[in-house]
């Protein structure tokens, strides 16, 4: 039930009942051309997605804003994301690598980031979830929530590993940005946040300390923060944090099926149909499932499967959703509307389902699903485009039920599609994360092998 806790969180701060609806007045975005082949579509939207990391990032410190409302561009405008910016940092590189941007402004942009996190708030090395990126300082993501956020922190490292990896070969000035992320990301002190147990933490607060008590158990987002605590040269995690914490000591195994498929591992909070899709993407934006196993679990099996389940559960559409079908679908963390008309943040899944899919759960699993989010996409640009194509890609949620948009953004929701397309198109961001030597030792350390990387 770990997971349930952010979205609590989040219902508090994205709720209001006077949201932007169909008829709010945004930003016209032109016409592209009327007819598109798959590559070019596809480019198409990696690249309009990648402008919400790029022309709408925070000013002064260059990272990822929590949302961008194209019609009130000045809402929560410093009001920035540790880990919706490690998703940014992988959407520049995969930028970068397509000259979407040159690569002397993307090394511009990536210093200016760099240059910020190095003075901003930091709790044990660990960064806030929220920070003002005018000052650096936290912003708390609820009030006892004002310290480290040791998940968010492991979705910027490692972009950060990344980033040096893109780099660390390159100019004089290239490999001195490269060091600059690896001493960042080696500052973080993994091994505080055990707090003397077998288990990683999520929270630690100067104020308040270990209050918030919410120990990472699988299986949800979170695997990443245990690859990234084992992999640490500085402050690792002794192994066993992983397979009595995360792995709950073997009980993480789940021998459940639906629509015929193995769920694999227990989805923790969720129903035995899985939980929301950003559970097979924010960890695996570096991390490769392909040929990865340990005595758990074969990662890719568990992602593929989880994201068919999904995809046949919105054909079968048991509550009779209007639109709900092969090329419209996914169900993930995103803006919603109940059937009241308010407006909030909910986490979409099988087991709570309120009509409303969310554009990037399909899109950022093209890796697993390549067919299923390709007809997805191009239902979405060709039939909905005036209702769900802005300024930065597809807006965060949809409901042809209700016949209602959220005409707005999050870079939660947004940096995945960008890293996924790319990694679909080139497996760029997977190669650089994968390649890097502390990851695979601290993957060996786990017990984790690899048949496509040789560990």
């Amino acid at each position: 039930m770990r997971i349930l806790w952010t979205i609590i969180l989040s219902l508090f701060f994205f709720s209001c009942g006077s949201c932007d609806s169909n008829n709010t007045t945004v930003p016209p975005v032109p016409d592209p051309p009327p007819s598109l082949t798959d590559e070019e579509l596809v480019d198409l939207v990696e690249k309009q997605t990648f402008k919400y990391f790029w022309d709408y990032a925070e000013t002064n410190s260059g990272l990822a804003r929590e949302r961008y409302h194209p019609s009130d561009p000045s809402n929560d405008e410093h009001l920035v994301t540790t880990g919706g910016s490690g998703f940014g940092l992988m959407s520049i590189v995969a930028g970068i690598s397509r000259n979407y941007v040159t690569r002397e402004a993307g090394i511009e942009r990536l210093n200016q980031i760099a240059d910020f996190l190095a003075t901003a708030d930091r709790f044990h090395g660990a960064w806030p979830h929220w920070m003002n990126g005018t000052t650096g300082h936290v912003v708390p993501f609820g009030t006892m929530d004002n310290g480290g956020d040791l998940v968010e922190t492991s979705f910027l490292c490692a972009a950060m590993i990344t980033v040096r990896e893109y780099f660390k070969n390159g100019t004089p000035d290239e490999q001195a940005l490269a060091l600059k992320y690896d001493n960042l990301w080696k500052g973080v002190e993994w091994s505080w946040y055990t707090n003397n147990q077998n288990v990683l933490y999520w929270h630690w607060s100067p104020d308040y300390a270990w209050q918030m008590n919410f120990p990472l158990q699988g299986y949800n987002e979170c695997l990443i923060t245990y690859v990234m605590a084992a992999s640490s040269p500085t402050h690792p995690i002794d192994p066993v944090a992983y397979h009595e914490g995360w792995a709950r000591s073997g009980d993480i195994v789940s021998g459940v099926t639906a629509y015929g498929l193995p769920l694999i591992l227990k989805h923790n909070g969720a129903s035995q149909l899985g939980g929301p899709l950003f559970w097979s993407h924010y960890s695996y934006l570096g991390l490769d499932p392909t040929q990865l196993s340990d005595q758990y679990a074969n990662y890719w099996d568990v992602n593929v499967n989880h994201t068919k389940i999904d995809y046949l559960y919105c054909v079968d559409n048991p509550h009779g959703y209007l639109g709900y079908g092969a090329n419209y679908w996914g169900l993930t963390a995103s803006y919603s509307r109940n059937p009241d008309g308010t407006i909030g943040y909910d986490a979409h899944m099988p087991s709570n389902d309120k009509g409303v899919i969310s554009p990037t759960a399909g899109i950022s699993s093209i890796v697993y699903t390549p067919t299923e989010s390709k007809a997805l996409i191009r239902n979405l640009y060709e039939n909905y485009r005036t209702n769900v194509w802005g300024v930065a890609g597809f807006y965060d949620a949809d409901s042809r039920h209700y016949n209602w948009t959220a005409p707005r953004y999050l870079a939660i929701d947004q940096g995945p599609q960008v890293v996924m397309i790319e990694n679909y198109r080139s497996g760029l961001l997977w190669g650089l994360f994968m390649h890097a030597p502390e990851v695979q030792q601290g993957l060996l350390n786990l017990g984790f092998h690899s048949g496509k990387y040789g560990f």
